[in-house]
């Protein structure tokens, strides 16, 4: 992987996605272009294809219902659409190293209590799946195997006992934060040196060539 630091990462992740979602309908040409980079974009960042797919799946599993009823001729363009999008975001996140995601979110131009509230629900997301995963690992050891077994084994009481767990982890956490002098106010900087803003500034006009050439 290209020693890309975390900021300039994710700016060139949402950049890409951006310049995707504001084709125009029905460029496939332009929208093959975009598909090319995300391409690029997994094996720049060497993401598990294994990972991936199982994301992927779910994911577009989710958008053909949505998709599907506009007509074939939308609902393709915008499924593929979609599928460049949440390749380059996921390659992002899947590669992401734990507990990184802030350093990451700083870099971008937002108001600072957004990015707190970002980061804290990035965060707790974090201990949401740190405590699934725990739970998923408990079901096989009791026996569930596979996907059918832990199915079963995700009743209502389940989900309810991962509600609480999480919420517990989480109230620690915090405690933890507060303890070491956390004041709502995050103290992390991420800035971009000049040879990453020319970077960012030259993929910009690459995105921004290619989106407005489909109007023309």
């Amino acid at each position: 992987m290209l020693n890309i630091s975390l900021a300039l990462r994710l700016q060139l992740s949402l950049i890409i996605v951006i310049g995707a979602a504001f084709l125009k309908p029905h460029s496939w040409s332009n929208l093959l272009v975009y598909g090319a980079i995300a391409l690029l974009w997994v094996f720049i960042f060497r993401v598990d294809l294994r990972r991936l797919g199982g994301l992927l799946g779910a994911e577009l599993i989710f958008l053909s219902l949505v998709a599907l009823p506009l007509g074939w001729e939308k609902a393709s363009f915008l499924l593929v659409r979609s599928l460049i999008c949440l390749i380059v975001m996921n390659s992002f996140l899947l590669t992401l190293p734990p507990h990184s995601f802030g350093i990451a979110l700083k870099g971008l131009p937002l108001p600072a209590p957004l990015k707190e509230n970002l980061l804290l629900a990035g965060q707790y997301l974090e201990i949401l799946l740190s405590e699934l995963a725990r739970m998923q690992r408990s079901a096989q050891l009791r026996g569930l195997n596979g996907a059918g077994g832990w199915l079963r084994y995700a009743s209502a009481a389940m989900i309810g006992s991962l509600y609480l767990r999480t919420l517990d982890r989480a109230e620690r956490v915090y405690g933890a934060m507060i303890t070491r002098g956390y004041n709502g106010q995050l103290p992390i900087d991420s800035t971009l040196n000049p040879k990453e803003r020319f970077t960012l500034i030259l993929v910009v006009i690459i995105a921004a060539c290619i989106t407005v050439s489909s109007y023309f």
